[in-house]
């Protein structure tokens, strides 16, 4: 039995729990003893690649089907979507955090960023406190005068009234446009013994972690003069990933015409009307391959489709995107990625939860088109894939960055530095 003990701490929702999951598989085939402490959704695939399971309380758990039961966009949606799935759950979290620790001690805690209660650690005294590492598995939404805050979707501006108009902005978050959140953020750190934030944005409480690991390349997260030395760069927990999920009986049939990849993602998929439906009658009549993929739900779900449509609940991602040539996509932080590795360019249609944020940084990157609604018309979605495809400036924005998510480290990456004493007390 090895005496590296780690827990990795993670809510069951697929976007937080997928790259979690990847965190833990890397641990544990560095020969580390394992815990993953996250709802119940979560126990078999934790114990799938090895690690021990520990169930947080429903009060500490957030899932998708609690935060995509209905789909809202907006401030206060921001308001009330991140109070609930950060702040609410977090004193729950912390109290399991804290008996598996007592139960067990740990040198490493590792947790994705929504998992607030552990930054309760920094509470624990010194002497028994471990390592604390928070993961971004969203935007790096850390404040600079660089860059607005988090949540507003608006890329930095050219030119020196970026940075006054970011300061601007960033006043008005935290105590305007964002109060109720920032009260309560307040309120919830008090309660779990963690730092507070002291007038800073919300998304800074991370700070407070010996490291913070983000999980892209810098190419694809804006610039910052004053980024915090315990910020570090991984890429992408998916890259290079393999998949087993066996080809549709259709693929053969697949002929040299350009093929537009459509989804909705593994969540946000209960209304194909928001994307797969427009995107039909975008391209119904183009010289194109339209290839959506359901995410979950079974293809008789789908509306009608044109001709020039093929459909299936799953691709293996390292055999469609390779012939991809537009991903119209709602924006999820992971699709993206995977698109960005093949140097497939994007049509994005995103504004609930991060996705605004993941929006904007398609246009800023160069990698596609930001539609900046979640529900665009046909005829937007048809003129923003004939000018992806005239244009190979898109691609070869998406080449770029792909090839430093492939000279990346990923997950293995992060548990090599965390086991360099060197690193750490350089951290």
């Amino acid at each position: 039995m090895t005496d590296r003990r780690v827990i990795v701490c993670c809510n069951s929702a697929e976007g937080h729990a997928r790259p979690m999951v990847a965190v833990a598989d890397a641990f544990v085939r560095h020969g580390w003893r394992v815990r993953v402490l996250s709802g119940a959704p979560l126990r078999s695939r934790a114990e799938a690649v090895g690690a021990e399971f520990v169930e947080l309380p429903a009060a500490g758990d957030v899932h998708d089907e609690e935060a995509h039961s209905e789909r809202r966009a907006g401030l206060k949606a921001l308001n009330e979507g991140a109070t609930a799935a950060f702040l609410t759950p977090a004193p729950a979290a912390w109290a399991a955090l804290e008996a598996a620790l007592e139960a067990e001690p740990a040198e490493l805690v590792v947790a994705e960023l929504a998992f607030v209660g552990a930054a309760g650690i920094a509470g624990l005294p010194a002497e028994s406190r471990p390592t604390a590492v928070v993961c971004g598995v969203v935007p790096l939404g850390i404040s600079s005068p660089d860059v607005a805050p988090f949540g507003l979707g608006l890329a930095p501006m050219r030119g020196p009234l970026n940075r006054a108009r970011n300061r601007v902005l960033t006043r008005l978050a935290t105590r305007v446009l964002l109060a109720p959140m920032h009260r309560e953020a307040d309120r919830t750190l008090a309660a779990i013994g963690a730092a507070p934030l002291d007038g800073r944005f919300f998304m800074d409480f991370v700070l407070a972690a010996d490291l913070f690991a983000q999980f892209t390349v810098p190419a694809f997260e804006y610039p910052r003069r004053d980024l915090p030395p315990n910020v570090r760069f991984y890429g992408p927990v998916s890259r290079g990933v393999t998949s087993t999920t066996p080809l549709p009986t259709w693929w053969d049939e697949l002929d040299n015409r350009p093929i537009v990849h459509v989804s909705q993602g593994t969540v946000a998929n209960g209304d194909f009307g928001e994307l797969v439906a427009p995107t039909f009658a975008a391209l119904g009549n183009e010289d194109v391959q339209i290839v959506v993929t359901t995410g979950g739900p079974p293809v008789s779900a789908l509306p009608a489709m044109p001709p020039n449509a093929f459909a299936a609940e799953f691709i293996p991602y390292d055999r469609l995107l390779p012939r991809t040539d537009v991903f119209v996509t709602n924006g999820g932080y992971g699709g993206l990625h995977y698109a960005m590795e093949y140097g497939v360019p994007v049509v994005v249609a995103g504004d609930t939860e991060d996705k605004p944020e993941n929006a904007a940084r398609v246009a800023w990157s160069g990698i596609g088109i930001d539609l900046r609604t979640g529900r665009p018309s046909a005829r937007r979605i048809r003129h923003a894939v004939r000018r992806v495809l005239a244009d190979p400036g898109y691609m070869t924005a998406s080449a770029r960055i792909g090839a430093a998510i492939r000279w990346s480290r990923g997950a293995d990456g992060l548990v090599d530095d965390l086991e360099d004493p060197v690193f750490l007390r350089q951290a």
